[in-house]
């Protein structure tokens, strides 16, 4: 009777409609395969195959119910109801997961469960038996137990002093605490809402994907067919609950909450533990800071490397799956699997990479706009008319440009530095600087849509952070005085307004006196440059002495980056002082406090020198009889005849390059050397043993751990360089290019920091990047001054089109081509009497080497009349409409830009429409579901009270 009842759940064919039976002719042979195998066991005793009957027909009912859901219009005229994935499960439900019971011996030896093999390890503490806080690592643990955690500890194999305890959280207390912390889970597969399309709409759009189908695959995407691992499933989730835990959909236990979630349960568990008898003594923090505990982390789930091929053989695990798909340089040009960073390292972890990721495709448009210019300027070259009177201004004799040792020189002798300023100050310039401009502020905008996105996917829409702890530095230092939590409605430490100013006080006057210290670290540099000029002018090699200025600019810039390196370790010293003595009250309030510190210092301290470079270099230097000095005594560097800007270039590109490559040695090859380090002295302490012969908590505790601030490093790190791509992008536009080369290489970079060499991190959630927005938005607004004044002061643009449209030979024409930049060099360049030259500046040539006879004269960049004149070296009017040019293009520039800036930010919505209409959606079906859901349940219970004779009066239909 029961094996005929399981047969009747079955549904008939006759029972599907005409074009649901259609579909399923071409679905009959899975059908086939999906019964037979169960069936036709002959070692399978009555109850299996009545078991195995059962289970078909429900996924055969699912899946006739798919084609009738498919093939039948809804109810609603205006949309069409598209289910997801059939194979809708848990997150780790998949072929990578525990399903059914495993071997227990296999899980003795792969170090990831208990010694039963059974109990999954979802949480490692390890301390050292000579510690002498025993007793309250022995109330800790005693209170461990009493939540209901397993616990079970092992002796290290290389140190018998290390004791590593595991902790594993049995299915009561994972239901418990998911309840109590609102995990979110699945419970019904997703139903998309389609908007109802016209036929020819339809059939164009099969004509394109027809089309598509004829064109190569894309090649950035991951491979699915042959990886199905990374097919996400696609279900509604809602907060568990174990009064409905009907409702998820719960195929195994044992996976049903996937290893992040069970440590983050645990350490949650972990962090509300007490260890001693007292108001504040608890949590696993505490004891990690006074020492009880040397580390606590979560596991990785087993080797990255396998023998055997993911292709053919499938992962071993997760973190086998990441690598291959993620961090190894196979798949260097593929998009990042970010549902599979997210389920391994958590949401935090994820949407840095998310970020990343976005911020590093942006940057293509850049980099190619960027390489543009740079190529116009190489193809425009040779018809550059400024160039070519400089290469060919052989009788123009130029001015010393250090005191004494200087020579004269030739204008023609910077030729080939008037060519390479071309490549980066042409008729292109000014438009990319708009560009970048308005690029930053798309790519912030477009990134909160994809953030937006992103929480949707991940369950972060409606997640609000627990009310934080409070960091134990502030409850021992307040804890005298309380007040009332407005929250929770408890008593808590309370810092005086008054003492929070003052403190708020001491901090503001620490970050302005170490600014002055980056101020006083640029100052020697100038000395440096001002004082060396005048060596290499001087120096015994041929190549120095003709090139001192450019010599000069490079060890300069050398100079200045093992300065910024030196200064940032310091730095990061006083901005963890200055933080603490702010005594931020909780976790977060400190992390945004260190944050803006460290962001400030090494800011200032990487671009003062460039600042310099670019606002200041050759602006105050006087003129040739006249100079202004330092303390009197050092006179003021000058720019090179062709102009400052090849100096800020050679700054930006050597500080660039140099500190993207110092940043990824230390990101991934201090790590390295580091494991590296521990290996070998494992080798030479335990012999031939094999390391694959350690249990994974030992190989865990030989790794790194992540660093004490988290994500801050790396946030920092892509920061500064979005500032280096932006704020100097009108002097360097092969910044975005070199930005790009470094970003696809520091995804790869991270990736495998993270699966191979770091330990484990706890995975922790969050809704955005946090206070590093604010930056952003804070450097885009910057950009855009300083590109203003870049154009305008840096580069000769204004002072080119001045002269093109108000005394070249098309003035007054309104034209300004090659053509009307003819003798612009010449009216660039002022004239100076030699004999006026101050005894301690005046050469120790005469300059008879060009003509034969002592020189009478030299020239010098800068808008000044004739030693003869009536006001003798005086401003001319030229001086003064460029002056005016100057100040009227960054006004206008600033305010044009912003406004277009203003514009794109109210046009473009922070939330797509799509995503709007589909949570709106998902709110409604949810609510549907959970009552039809709730009425089957009751209804069900009725059936089953009538069958018992337990029917009562009244009851609720």
């Amino acid at each position: 009777v029961e094996f005929s009842a399981a047969l009747s759940q079955i549904p008939s064919i006759s029972s599907i409609s005409s074009e649901g039976r259609q579909n399923l002719q071409g679905n009959q042979l899975e059908t086939q395969i999906w019964i037979t195998p169960d069936v036709q066991k002959t070692d399978m005793d009555f109850s299996e195959i009545l078991n195995a009957i059962q289970e078909i027909a429900k996924d055969v009912n699912i899946f006739f119910d798919e084609l009738e859901g498919v093939n039948s219009p809804s109810k609603d005229d205006d949309s069409l109801l598209h289910h997801g994935n059939l194979t809708c499960t848990s997150d780790d439900a998949s072929r990578l997961e525990v399903v059914g019971e495993e071997a227990p011996d296999k899980n003795k030896t792969n170090g990831l469960y208990f010694r039963d093999g059974k109990c999954r390890i979802d949480y490692i503490l390890v301390y050292r038996k000579s510690n002498p806080q025993t007793e309250k690592r022995e109330v800790f643990e005693r209170n461990i137990r009493a939540e209901g955690l397993q616990m079970e500890k092992e002796s290290s194999l290389i140190n018998s002093d290390i004791i590593f305890v595991k902790l594993h959280a049995p299915w009561e207390v994972l239901g418990k605490y998911a309840e109590l912390m609102n995990v979110r889970m699945p419970f019904r597969r997703k139903i998309y809402y389609l908007h109802r399309r016209y036929k020819f709409m339809n059939r164009i759009e099969k004509q394109i994907s027809r089309f598509r189908g004829w064109l190569p695959r894309k090649p950035m995407k991951l491979d699915k067919e042959t990886l199905p691992d990374l097919e996400e499933n696609d279900c509604y989730t809602a907060p568990f609950s174990q009064q409905r835990i009907h409702h998820f959909i719960i195929h195994n236990k044992d996976t049903f909450f996937n290893n992040a979630t069970r440590s983050r349960i645990v350490h949650h568990i972990l962090q509300r533990v007490k260890y001693e008898e007292g108001k504040n003594k608890i949590g696993l923090n505490r004891l990690l800071s006074n020492g009880s505990y040397e580390a606590a982390f979560p596991l990785h789930e087993g080797s990255y490397r396998s023998k055997n091929s993911i292709r053919t053989h499938g992962a071993e695990n997760h973190r086998h799956l990441l690598y291959e798909c993620w961090a190894s340089w196979e798949v260097w040009y593929k998009y990042q699997p970010l549902d599979l960073v997210r389920r391994y390292f958590g949401e935090k972890i994820g949407l840095y990479f998310a970020w990343l990721g976005w911020y590093t495709g942006m940057l293509f448009p850049a980099a190619f706009i960027g390489l543009f210019v740079f190529l116009y300027g190489v193809t425009t070259l040779n018809h550059c008319q400024v160039s070519k009177e400089v290469c060919q201004a052989t009788d123009i004799i130029m001015c010393p440009i250090c005191d004494k040792y200087c020579p004269f020189m030739r204008l023609s002798d910077s030729c080939i530095y008037a060519k390479v300023t071309h490549l980066f100050d042409n008729g292109a310039t000014v438009f990319f600087a708009v560009f970048m401009a308005v690029w930053a502020t798309v790519f912030l905008e477009f990134w909160k849509r994809r953030r937006a996105v992103i929480a949707y996917d991940w369950d972060l829409i409606d997640w609000e952070e627990e009310e934080e702890e409070i960091r134990p530095q502030f409850e021992a230092k307040y804890s005298k005085k309380e007040r009332m939590n407005p929250i929770s409605g408890k008593p808590e430490p309370y810092q005086a307004f008054a003492d929070k100013c003052s403190r708020l006080i001491v901090s503001a006057s620490g970050i302005f006196f170490m600014i002055c210290v980056v101020i006083a670290a640029v100052f020697g540099i100038v000395i440096y440059r001002v004082v060396t000029v005048s060596t290499f002018a001087a120096f015994k090699w041929a190549l120095i002495r003709n090139n001192s200025q450019v010599a000069t600019t490079g060890t300069a810039v050398c100079i200045n980056f093992c300065i910024i390196m030196l200064l940032n370790v310091l730095y990061e010293k006083v901005a963890l002082f200055l933080t603490n003595l702010e005594q931020p009250r909780t976790e977060s309030e400190w992390e945004n406090s260190f944050t803006l510190k460290m962001f400030l210092f090494q800011f200032v301290n990487l671009n003062s020198s460039t600042f310099y470079i670019a606002f200041f270099l050759g602006r105050f230097t006087g003129h040739p009889g006249a100079y202004l000095r330092l303390i009197n005594r050092w006179r003021l560097e000058e720019c090179h005849p062709s102009g400052c800007l090849i100096d800020l270039c050679m700054q930006m590109g050597i500080i660039m390059v140099l500190k993207q490559t110092w940043n990824n040695f230390m990101e991934l090859g201090y790590p390295l050397i580091q494991n590296w380090w521990t290996r070998r002295k494992l080798r030479q302490e335990y012999g031939t043993q094999s390391k694959t012969s350690f249990p994974q908590w030992e190989k865990d505790y030989n790794l790194q751990p992540m660093n004490a601030y988290g994500l801050f490093d790396e946030y920092l790190e892509m920061i500064l360089q979005f500032g280096f791509t932006t704020i100097f992008v009108a002097a360097f536009p092969l910044a975005p290019l070199l930005a790009l080369l470094n970003n696809i290489i520091e995804i790869r970079l991270d990736a495998y920091k993270f699966v191979t060499q770091w330990r484990r991190p706890l995975a922790s959630r969050a809704k955005d990047i946090g206070i590093w927005y604010g930056i952003l938005e804070g450097i885009g607004i910057l950009s855009v001054i300083t590109n203003a004044f870049v154009i305008a002061v840096t580069s000769d643009f204004i002072p080119r089109l001045v002269y093109a449209y108000k005394y070249g030979p098309c003035a007054g024409q309104g034209e300004a081509g090659q053509k009307c930049m003819v003798g612009y060099v010449n009216a660039s360049l002022s004239v100076f009497l030699v004999s006026d030259f101050e005894n301690r500046s005046e050469p120790t040539s005469n300059g008879s080497e060009f003509s034969g006879s002592p020189l009478k004269y030299c020239r010098y960049r800068d808008y000044r009349d004739t030693p003869h004149s009536a006001v003798p070296y005086g401003y001319t009017l030229q001086f003064w409409h460029v002056l005016a040019a100057r100040l009227a293009f960054i006004i206008v520039f600033e305010h044009l830009v912003f406004c277009i800036k203003h514009v794109i930010s109210y046009l473009i919505p922070d939330l797509p429409k799509d995503l709007r209409d589909r949570m709106r959606r998902e709110k409604y079906l949810i609510q549907e579901m959970m009552y039809e859901a709730e009425l089957e349940r009751l209804q069900k219970e009725r059936k089953e009270r009538k069958k018992n004779g337990k029917s009562y009066h009244n009851e609720w239909p």
